[in-house]
């Protein structure tokens, strides 16, 4: 998803919800950093490396991608962008590198989903930021793995996109050009992708790549034939699949809230939305690159509060500034944490499955924070220690 909705959108989420206007500020900011939190960043404040959230384009381009770097990549956009919907899933007659591969498919509903937002349960509000970023992002990039492979992440050039029209639908075809300096144009159908490239892993076959941005568009119904899917053609109906995540957001921060007893997998709060539908809808459907104008005037109209434009800048000083002891509790440190704590939590659901994708982890709860980088920085972290690495 973009901006538009991870921002703006996160922010009406939370006040359906029940979150106040300055709590809900909070949540959207860290739900929206997640796509900006990356070691450049990190460099910037000095914070700790492990807690990237994304890579950019230019880091990417210099990331290698032997053994242990496939393994970074993969800890970051399995943890936070492509959330693997089932960590045992079978496949008959593949090998088990293929395998390992097809269990990180990312999809809605998923068992992580729900270890996702149970932990952010009673923890600060950038971890609920954090948590209802990734639930938002395993509708928008369902079929998807985070981690390179062509085997798994290749499409063809088999997409159509199907249009709403009075009496139904019609369908015409999509196509791709490979400038990564232009838009997307909505009215030509011309869509920018990554290059076709016969590396099983190389990154421009991470994760939607291949299909460019047209899983981070609400209003965009297409087929496809993705490569995990024997090339059969399967649909992606982006505005059902929107309106299911906002519902989830607002009844995830219900449950966080204390509202519910217990978080549970294909629940939404229909009945909170209800007043609204029309117009959240009006939005999904509406084909334009960027529905932020659209959000934010729906949000200041239901806080009544005016919604401020992301500033990337705008926590930086109170982080640099602020004694060791102390940055855990500036708004940068508790993101920190957070992100930290949410992809140690993966990484290990990951290594548990038998699945060497992400790397080496072991059980926390069992063994504490000995030998595995991710706890260790989490520990020193959270008790104000070494925040370089």
């Amino acid at each position: 998803m973009n901006g538009d909705f991870h921002y703006y959108a996160t922010y009406c989420t939370a006040i359906l919800a029940g979150y106040s206007h300055e709590e809900a500020c909070d949540i959207c900011y860290s739900a929206q950093f997640v796509d900006l939190c990356s070691r450049t960043f990190l460099s910037s404040v000095n914070g700790p490396k492990a807690a990237a959230t994304t890579q950019l384009s230019a880091e990417l381009v210099e990331q290698k991608t032997d053994f242990l770097g496939l393994q970074e990549i993969t800890r970051i956009w399995a943890s936070f962008h492509f959330l693997p919907y089932d960590l045992h899933a079978e496949k008959k007659r593949c090998s088990r590198a293929y395998r390992n591969k097809y269990r990180m498919i990312c999809n809605s509903n998923g068992a992580l989903l729900a270890d996702t937002v149970n932990l952010a349960k009673d923890k600060s509000l950038q971890a609920v930021g954090i948590a209802m970023h990734i639930t938002a992002d395993t509708w928008a990039h369902k079929y998807f793995a985070g981690t390179p492979s062509m085997a798994i992440n290749n499409t063809d050039n088999h997409f159509f996109e199907i249009m709403p029209e009075e009496d139904g639908y019609k369908v015409r075809p999509l196509k791709f050009s490979h400038n990564p300096g232009a838009k997307d144009d909505i009215e030509n159908a011309v869509y920018v992708n990554s290059l076709y490239q016969t590396s099983e892993n190389t990154v421009m076959n991470l994760g939607h790549g291949r299909a460019g941005h047209l899983p981070d568009y609400s209003f965009i119904r297409y087929k496809y034939l993705p490569a995990w899917g024997d090339y059969k053609e399967i649909l992606k109906d982006n505005p059902s699949d929107y309106i299911h995540a906002f519902a989830q957001l607002v009844y995830a921060m219900q449950y966080l809230r204390g509202e519910h007893e217990s978080f549970e997998l294909n629940r939404y709060a229909w009945e909170t939305i209800e007043p609204y539908r029309d117009e959240i809808e009006a939005i999904l459907e509406k084909r334009q690159l960027s529905d932020s104008d659209d959000w934010k005037a729906l949000g200041e109209k239901l806080s009544g509060c005016e919604i401020p434009d992301f500033d990337l800048e705008k926590y930086k000083e109170e982080y640099k500034k602020a004694p060791k002891e102390e940055k855990g509790y500036t708004f940068l440190g508790k993101f920190f944490l957070g992100a930290l704590a949410q992809k140690s939590m993966v990484t290990g659901k990951i290594y548990r499955s038998g699945n060497p994708l992400a790397g080496v982890s072991i059980d926390y709860e069992k063994n504490g924070v000995g030998a595995v980088k991710d706890y260790l920085k989490l520990f020193e972290y959270s008790y104000g220690g070494n925040q370089n690495e």
